[in-house]
């Protein structure tokens, strides 16, 4: 069996509210559809996040065609070698998710000639459900209490809310908005995408420890682990990193320096499923939880990470996920908004592949509005284009 073609297909799909982080804004989802075709009729589906946008992905995915077209997509550890070492990725440090959609889709085309699910060729179900968490987008209090009751209504045990607001004391007013609505019971994970300083990220964690958190993400620069380090030391609550870990070479790092507590792993950034499950490893050797990380996607790209997730077992935390703001989906029954999720988690797909079926109009209608509105579905915030915003903030 040989790869005959890349097929890619942008799409977006509007949130119920705009996603608001520390330095900027978006107000739906954005991704590239890849159909990835053979010569023996079986096409494989992935899905790339357009990070850092719709141009760069589909620039990455024309880069990729020599290295892809004629191989055989069974061959996935030689492909991922060739596109990192003769396509030079392994000097940028980084993946492009062009990359990771590459990698999915051939393990999509792999599981349906087999006739399994993904989650069988990782190694079976540890679990069979993997549970997610309910994205609190950033808010006034009150929405975002109510947003708490909404959570804890449809049975999720996980909020994850932003904090690093330009005013710390709007970070305190929204996390006791949050137990306020949510209710003792629930987990309230923050992140401040590195928005403080070491001595800041300090005070405000304490602040904010009375609220009972589960996790803090990224308080400071991932840049300078040390300052991860620091802040550690000096709070209770558990630090999860996430831009200090994007990959599995910065993960060890990570690790080396004792800099956080619950490590995020994200196979749209790190070339693949095959990768983050390496990842996974790694951390549980070295005694730590994982959590996937999500620049966004879709049904393809969420059942791909779900089939690896419940196959491996240090996932132990909710997951990140876009369920509490997407309006629809690329696929059917899969996905989407909360609806389709039973108390904050999704079921395996049990189909050969990755066991979704896409919904050819649902593709057409937001392949058309990513045609007609694609820009401002973009990782940046219009209004601040002409910032001149700083890291850390205070």
């Amino acid at each position: 069996m040989r790869i005959t073609k890349l097929r890619t297909t942008p799409v977006a799909v509007p949130f119920r509210t705009d996603e608001i982080w520390a330095f900027g804004r978006r107000r739906g989802q954005a991704s590239v559809l890849l159909e990835m075709e053979t010569d023996e009729g079986i096409t494989g589906s992935g899905e790339a996040a357009t990070y850092p946008s719709t141009d760069i992905v589909l620039a990455v995915f024309r880069s990729l065609e020599p290295l892809v077209i004629g191989s055989d997509p069974f061959r996935i550890e030689q492909l991922a070698r060739r596109i990192d070492v003769v396509g030079t990725w392994h000097h940028v440090g980084y993946t492009s998710p062009a990359i990771s959609a590459v990698e999915m889709a051939c393990w999509d085309i792999v599981g349906k000639v087999a006739g399994q699910p993904l989650v069988n060729l990782f190694g079976g179900r540890f679990r069979d459900e993997v549970e997610y968490f309910y994205y609190v987008a950033k808010a006034e209090p009150q929405a975002v209490a109510d947003e708490g009751r909404r959570a804890a209504e449809a049975g999720f045990s996980t909020c994850y809310v932003k904090v690093g607001a330009d005013n710390p004391q709007t970070d305190v007013d929204r996390v006791a908005a949050l137990r306020d609505g949510a209710g003792p019971h629930m987990k309230i994970r923050i992140d401040a995408n590195e928005a403080w300083s070491p001595g800041a990220a300090v005070q405000m964690i304490r602040k904010l420890e009375r609220y009972d958190l589960e996790l803090v993400e990224q308080p400071v620069s991932g840049r300078n682990l040390s300052e991860m380090a620091y802040v550690r030391s000096r709070v209770d609550t558990p630090l999860l990193a996430n831009e200090a870990s994007w990959t599995r070479h910065h993960q060890l790092e990570v690790i080396r320096h004792g800099a956080a507590d619950v490590v995020e792993v994200d196979n749209q950034m790190d070339g693949g499923l095959a990768n983050l499950r390496r990842s996974a490893g790694m951390c549980e050797t070295a005694g730590l939880p994982v959590i996937k990380h999500s620049l966004g996607e879709l049904g393809v790209a969420l059942a791909a990470a779900t089939h690896a997730l419940a196959a491996t077992p240090n996932f132990r935390y909710a997951n990140q996920a876009y369920g509490a703001l997407l309006t629809d989906d690329i696929v059917k029954g899969f996905g989407g908004s909360i609806e389709n999720y039973t108390n904050g988690c999704l079921k395996v797909p049990m189909g050969p592949g990755l066991g979704i079926e896409l919904d050819r109009d649902k593709i057409e209608q937001y392949a058309k509005l990513y045609r007609e509105e694609g820009d401002s579905f973009a990782f940046h915030d219009p209004d601040a284009l002409r910032s001149s915003q700083a890291l850390p903030k205070f």
